[in-house]
């Protein structure tokens, strides 16, 4: 848009100075024109040039203007909050490189909406189930349908850390969306780390029937990394292979040096993922028939990874089970 105005406020220039030059000669060929049959031939030549210049630049200033009054009414549009118009990619070379650069930038309006639609909607759908549980458990006790005892009550505790569960995991999304995450880095033993989790989720792997395995060096070099945020990465990992891994399964931790620092990797013998699914696991609300998370778990793991320069990656073959491969880079201690 700025080269367009630059251009079209050049061309008002210079034709202000050509018409100034074409006044000041067809004055001084008029004047020869009165003293010789040459210089009338000289007006002629002067007048048609001026003609031929008026007119080639008024086409290039047309060519200019209706591209300069779409791009103004499409950002018009634009402000208005519709993100799906497209403006045409014809005309001059710099009107057809804003035009691209317009439709680009709507494009990613136009998705970012959709993306925050689709989210609101999932959220409202997530929160939905426990504030439901929540009620309902409420207003038995209150109307003495339900006794006030640790029976009835369990459900309401359960549905409120669903949704303190939730609000916590839309608060990291938020944060990494916003390159805000803070990390409170300091030492950390990842041996240490990752045993104190398993040790955590052994009564879950008991009462499912699942069996946990670590393998972990003695040498695993120690990283410089948020311990919480990196619990709850391995948390959040454990809980997805316990929960798919049938009675008398087995879900395996093991850690090892890399050559640029130190891996983690989460296999289990469980269900796995369907081929279809496995390669969007690491995107937003997306879950399995089978899973009753919220679809954020592995997306925000994937971010929390990242936020420290590492990687993961996941590899599943449907009723074999799954490998998460977790692979921390950076300074090691």
């Amino acid at each position: 848009m700025r080269r367009i105005a630059l251009f079209v406020t050049l061309m008002v220039v210079l034709g202000a100075i050509a018409g100034t030059a074409t006044m000041v000669l067809l004055a001084t060929a008029l004047g020869a024109a009165s003293t010789s049959p040459v210089g009338w031939i000289a007006v002629g030549a002067v007048f048609l040039a001026a003609v031929l210049g008026i007119f080639g630049g008024v086409r290039r200033l047309s060519l200019y203007a209706r591209p300069a009054r779409e791009l103004i009414d499409a950002t018009q549009r634009i402000e208005a909050g519709d993100y799906s118009l497209r403006m045409s990619e014809r005309g001059p070379r710099e009107a057809v490189r804003a035009a691209r650069a317009f439709n680009q930038m709507s494009a990613r309006l136009e998705a970012a909406e959709a993306q925050r639609r689709s989210v609101l909607a999932d959220v409202a759908h997530e929160l939905r189930t426990p504030l439901s549980i929540i009620r309902g458990q409420a207003e038995g006790i209150a109307d003495g349908v339900y006794p006030v005892d640790a029976a009835h009550v369990a459900p309401i505790l359960e549905a409120a850390r669903t949704m303190e569960a939730l609000v916590e995991d839309l608060r990291t999304m938020v944060l990494t969306d916003a390159r805000a995450l803070t990390l409170a880095r300091e030492e950390v033993d990842l041996a240490v780390l990752v045993n104190e989790t398993v040790v955590a989720f052994a009564g879950s792997a008991e009462a499912g029937g699942v069996r946990l395995q670590t393998d972990l060096p003695s040498d695993l070099p120690t990283v410089d990394a948020d311990p919480a945020r990196l619990r709850s990465v391995i948390g959040n990992l454990l809980s997805n292979a316990i929960h798919h891994t049938p009675a008398g399964g087995l879900v395996t931790i093991t850690g090892a040096r890399a050559a640029d620092g130190v891996e983690v990797t989460v296999q289990d013998t469980g269900e796995g993922i369907p081929e279809d699914l496995a390669p969007r696991v690491f995107e937003r609300f997306v879950r399995g028939p089978t899973s009753s998370g919220s679809g954020l778990g592995l997306a925000i793991t994937k971010d929390l990874v990242e936020a420290h320069g590492g990687t993961v990656t996941l590899e599943s073959t449907a009723g074999a089970g799954t490998t998460v491969l977790i692979r921390l880079p950076g300074r090691l201690i």
